[in-house]
């Protein structure tokens, strides 16, 4: 199992076995390279800790005053101190990015824990006797658990049985969202949750909440220096390591405030970015202006259609789950150009999610007036519309209007996962075969986007709010689609990626202002863009947004076309008796004639069938799925 996660760390590994535990780690070794060993054992407590706390020189002093002694440096040894001192509450006084196995001999327990916004992954599955649960229910005393589901495929004990209704998900979202695993019997468990596995059985809770708006009576300008002092003080602390660091500039917002920031403490500061040969993809024009002004050392490298294909199988390969974000690919591809100069680097993840920074903020409030608009008149606008012709750049107009339109008869609640799903369930009905056509049902599909606008709607949110989408991207995409990808992409390289936007006392104290300051009619970012002037380049705060997108529907006609073709033929779509080719084929037909800008589903469909090449062997067959 430790040798299927050597990614994630090639620098050392350690076991701990031990009466009914059996504990193993790979370690990436940043910080106290001498001390931080692992498994780390004190009084009777074993722990393991993937990730890094970086307030642990504060929890330290803590801990001494009341009575610890310590050994090593590192932050490891606080976080095992931390629970022999506060017990099951102890990463109450942790913040920053971790996954933690804890084995208390004392009392015969395992603990699982995860960090607030879920930047760690840690996956798990209980069995009872010789068999394994599909739901955390009954009285298991046993418990598999890993970072990822490499490490299951190793174990070998586990089922590996496809899982219905996490297929729709994916399909649906581009993504298997927590606390369901593509697997059946294999759990994610969620961030900000403890597990506790003992004598009594398997228990989960919550451990921190993503604070409500508030009333704020000070100015714009109050606020933005409020967040500017926060964001300052996490880049800080994420400069700390006993190895290189750097940062990935794209010359957006989000990476020119992280490297801003970060020079203000680091000098020489190294930034790394990567372009495309695609020009309306290419954004290495704005990384290099931001890193002359702010004086980095840059290097950038360019990505091409070929490269994409190039690199596909070691994307799947690492991608052990289905994952659909294509900017996976860029990402694998810079962590792995950033690893031959640093072994750590700061990102900008975080940004748009904590600022309504992305496009569908914008159309939320149209969407609101647009739905209370007679029906013949959609139709009419929707008649229109499809004349438009299709378009291969980036964010281009008709892509933008086309995929407006295919969310606005959706219920508010789902109004954004519409907006940037793949599959709307009466699309997924129509792939389905009629075995497990079922789970396109919108309950099913949606379960766990419901479920968050539900939980948001508990705590005073309104649902259609402004307000309800930011819960929306922080609690459910940001976890499940972007911090999925920064980390098995960075993993993958052995890189350690860290993100000072998801501080913890930064998104708390943003999460509180009012979304009025972050978003207008015609501008998101309101707030960060308005604090960070004089930080950031004008230039930077007022070019357009790009994002970190790929010309995944030109490649899809062009380079990637063969491949495309082959995943979609009879053949391929027919084996899992999943789908429907017919449908499915005529798909992409569309699309290579330009009829329509398809690469959404095409994408999400296709590293499926990658993924089922890949990692679906010795999984279930068709009526185990049903």
């Amino acid at each position: 199992m430790t040798s299927a996660l050597a990614h994630r760390g090639p620098d050392a590994h350690g076991f701990f076995v031990e009466g009914p535990a059996a504990l193993g780690h790979r370690r990436l070794s940043i910080l106290d390279i001498e001390g931080g060993v692992q498994p780390m054992t004190a009084d009777g407590v074993t722990l393991l800790f993937n990730g890094q706390a970086y307030e642990h020189d504060e929890v330290r002093a803590r801990l001494r005053r009341r009575g610890h002694s310590f050994a090593t440096r590192s932050d490891t040894e606080v976080v095992l101190r931390s629970y022999l001192e506060w017990g099951e509450r102890f990463v109450e006084e942790l913040h920053g990015m971790f996954a933690i196995a804890l084995w208390d001999a004392r009392n015969q327990k395992l603990v699982l824990a995860r960090d607030r916004l879920g930047k760690k992954p840690l996956y798990y599955a209980l069995a009872s006797g010789s068999g394994f649960f599909t739901e955390p229910s009954g009285r298991p005393n046993r418990c598999v658990f890993g970072s990822e589901l490499k490490a299951f495929a190793a174990h070998g004990g586990v089922p590996r049985e496809l899982d219905a209704e996490s297929l729709a998900q994916y399909l649906a979202v581009e993504y298997v969202p927590a606390p369901r695993s593509i697997h059946r019997h294999v759990f994610k468990l969620p961030a900000a949750h403890v597990a506790v596995l003992d004598a009594a059985g398997f228990r989960l809770s919550r451990y921190w909440e993503l604070p409500a708006p508030a009333r704020f009576d000070g100015t714009p300008e109050e606020a933005g220096k409020g967040l500017v002092e926060r964001l300052d003080a996490a880049v800080a602390r994420r400069l700390v390591a006993d190895v290189p660091v750097g940062v990935f500039l794209s010359g957006g917002i989000d990476s020119t405030t992280v490297a801003a920031l970060a020079a203000r403490h680091k000098q020489p500061l190294r930034t790394f970015s990567i372009g495309f040969v695609e020009e309306s993809f290419d954004e290495t024009p704005f990384a290099l202006l931001a890193s002359q002004r702010l004086g980095t050392e840059h290097l950038t490298e360019r990505f091409s259609g070929q490269d994409c294909l190039d690199l596909l199988p070691a994307a799947v390969a690492s991608l052990d789950e289905p994952f659909a974000d294509p900017s996976f690919l860029p990402t694998l591809l810079l962590s792995r150009f950033t690893r031959k100069h640093v072994k750590v680097a700061l990102a900008g993840d975080g940004g748009d999610e904590l600022f309504a920074g992305y496009d569908p903020f914008l159309a939320h409030r149209p969407a609101q007036v647009f739905a209370r608009l007679p029906r013949p008149l959609h139709g009419a606008l929707r008649a229109a519309v499809s004349l438009l012709p299709s378009s291969s750049r980036n964010m281009s107009l008709d892509f933008r209007v086309k995929q407006f339109l295919r969310g606005i008869e959706a219920p508010p609640s789902l109004r954004h996962q519409a907006w940037i799903g793949s599959f709307l369930p009466a699309e997924l009905s129509r792939l389905f075969s009629p075995e497990v056509r079922q789970n396109a049902d919108p309950s099913v599909a949606f379960r766990q986007v419901l479920a968050e606008a539900e939980r948001a709607n508990g705590k005073g949110v309104r649902p259609g709010s402004v307000d309800e989408a930011l819960s929306f991207y922080l609690g459910r995409y940001l976890a499940d689609d972007i911090l999925v990808k920064a980390d098995r992409a960075s993993m993958a390289a052995s890189l350690e990626l860290r993100a000072p936007f998801l501080d913890t006392h930064v998104v708390e104290y943003t999460a509180r202002l009012p979304w009025r300051l972050k978003l207008s009619l015609t501008r998101t970012k309101v707030l960060l863009k308005r604090a960070l002037r004089g930080v950031v380049p004008d230039e930077i705060l007022s070019r357009p947004k790009k994002g970190f997108g790929i010309p995944v529907a030109a490649w899809i006609r062009g380079p990637l076309r063969p491949l495309f073709e082959e995943l979609f033929s009879d053949r391929e779509l027919g084996a899992s008796g999943l789908f429907e080719p017919r449908y499915a084929q005529a798909m992409l037909q569309r699309h290579l004639r330009g009829e329509a800008d398809l690469r959404k589903p095409l994408w999400t469909l296709a590293m499926f069938q990658l993924w089922q090449r890949r990692w679906g062997k010795g999984a279930s067959a068709l009526r185990q799925v049903a």
